[in-house]
């Protein structure tokens, strides 16, 4: 059994730093996957995703995964999930990291496959320093008018049905 390291990510909130983590290894009872979530709770699970990706990710784990993979089965079966949390969420990288974890040794696949290759660009752009204009001026008062109308409470009538 292989366990695989899908996916790490980091987010910055009003200061702090959380991580989403996927630890997987083995000892003399086995191969073991866990998740440690930002919040601090864990799972053990045979497979898991974490981070903004996940979800389409996991549709493809949901599907595709059995136990006793071959290798290159679950290679693949992880390319297509981190492939799934790639295309549709514009946070999740561009390329395909794995990490084959067995009894024996650690396989560091980095960069695996790279399914959004950056293209070469048509032409270069370079700008002239000093070219966009800015200013030292601070802008204050953005409002000059404000008025503010009040809504007139509604007409008594008929209660809403809520049943």
């Amino acid at each position: 059994m292989f366990a695989m390291m899908l996916h790490t990510a980091c987010n910055s909130y009003q200061g702090n730093i959380g991580a989403a983590l996927v630890l997987g290894g083995v000892d003399p009872s086995g191969a073991h996957l866990f998740t440690i979530h930002p919040h601090g709770s864990t799972d053990k699970l045979p497979y898991v995703t974490m981070g903004s990706g996940s979800l389409a990710a996991m549709a493809v784990f949901e599907s595709g995964w059995h136990a006793n993979m071959e290798r290159d089965e679950a290679l693949s079966l992880v390319v297509a999930a981190v492939s799934a949390g790639i295309f549709n969420d514009l946070g999740s990288g561009s390329n395909v990291d794995a990490c084959v974890i067995t009894a024996s040794r650690t396989e560091y696949l980095r960069n695996f496959v790279k399914p959004n290759e950056r293209a070469t660009k048509e032409r270069t752009y370079g700008f002239r320093r000093g070219t966009t204009a800015w200013t030292k001026e601070k802008v204050r008062n953005l409002v000059v008018e404000e008025t503010v109308t009040p809504v007139p409470a509604p007409a008594q009538g008929e209660a809403m049905d809520i049943s």
